[in-house]
């Protein structure tokens, strides 16, 4: 059920135009009535059904069929009246730049007067925009009513079909393209990527440090015990280590020692690699690292199975977005 805001309506300063939007808005569905049903009673069939069952409704209604024009053209006068009001209205405010700006902005409401059954019907279009504007300014809320709700689903369903057809019929295109070894791929190895290699190192190493420093430095004791314990577990399931206990005297105290030893190194060298991940000192490892990734267009074209490998690897990754696509979401929404 359409609801009207009148408090929106009252507090608004246009409450002259949108009292004349709600006539004009009455007058246009009552205009399209009667030009559907002069359309049906057009037909010889109708007529004639008419006259053997409603007789009256038929001769009283014949005779304005006879005139449909001059109706008609009554309608018209008046919204032709209202379209020349809003316009002068519209110089007089300064809408638009132009003074003339407005007949052309608002053609649907000057093509829906012209008297031609075809173009009759474009006052629909008259009447979208005058529903769009009072929900625009909050005087009615369309999107709770069932035809907005029902027309909106299908709407989305058609779009939502289209769109990833025309998303699957693209990324084929691009799968051919790999395939067919198109320059695109050498064009973003060699013109986009290889020319930024130290923007990609630079930001990498932040974000790396960036991410030491939040996730290994506030919990560095809990990693080390951590550490020191799966290095305990590991050395006493050592069958070598653990004969040392055999010996006499001082075969505890080597294996505790060595114990101890080695879960102290290996807990060290995790926290330096950290330590230095998380420190500007990080750059030149991370630069190794992306230079590996994208190395010279030298190195690249000498390379073929890398560069297979990696074509490879971009055609898997369009088939999983081809995959995704095809997931209609709109099926979830059906009751």
């Amino acid at each position: 059920m359409l609801h009207i805001n009148r408090e929106n309506l009252k507090s608004s300063h246009q409450l002259v135009w949108f009292i004349i939007d709600f006539l004009m808005l009455g007058l246009l569905i009552l205009n399209l009535a009667f030009i559907i049903w002069d359309s049906i009673y057009n037909f010889v069939a109708i007529q004639n059904l008419l006259k053997e069952h409603a007789p009256a409704l038929q001769s009283a209604y014949h005779p304005i069929h006879e005139r449909f024009i001059f109706y008609d053209m009554i309608f018209v006068t008046i919204f032709l009246t209202e379209f020349f009001v809003r316009w002068g209205y519209a110089i007089k405010a300064s809408v638009y730049d132009r003074w003339y700006f407005y007949p052309f902005i608002h053609w649907y409401d000057l093509v829906g007067c012209i008297p031609v059954g075809s173009l009759r019907f474009l006052r629909i279009l008259r009447v979208i925009s005058i529903i769009y504007r009072l929900h625009q300014y909050r005087i009615i809320d369309i999107t709770s009513t069932k035809i907005y709700r029902f027309v909106n689903f299908y709407y989305e369903a058609f779009m939502e079909e289209l769109s990833d057809r025309i998303v699957l019929k693209v990324l084929s295109g691009v799968q051919d393209e790999v395939r067919r070894g198109s320059p695109l791929f050498d064009r973003i190895q060699k013109d986009i990527l290889y020319p930024r290699r130290d923007m990609l190192s630079d930001w990498i190493s932040q974000r790396v440090a960036e991410a030491a420093q939040e996730g290994y430095v506030p919990n560095r004791g809990a990693l080390r015990n951590y550490l020191e314990g799966r290095v305990d577990q590991a050395l006493k399931q050592n069958l070598e280590l653990s004969r040392l206990k055999y010996l006499p005297v001082v075969g505890p105290t080597i294996q505790e020692t060595l114990e101890d030893a080695v879960g102290d190194i290996v807990a060290n060298v995790i926290h330096q690699i950290l330590e230095d991940l998380a420190s500007s000192s990080n750059h030149a490892f991370i630069e190794d690292i992306v230079n590996v990734f994208l190395p010279t267009p030298d190195q690249v074209a000498a390379d073929e199975t890398q560069n297979q490998a990696l074509i490879d690897l971009i055609i898997e990754i369009l088939d999983a977005i081809k995959g995704q696509v095809k997931v209609k979401h709109w099926r979830a929404q059906l009751p």
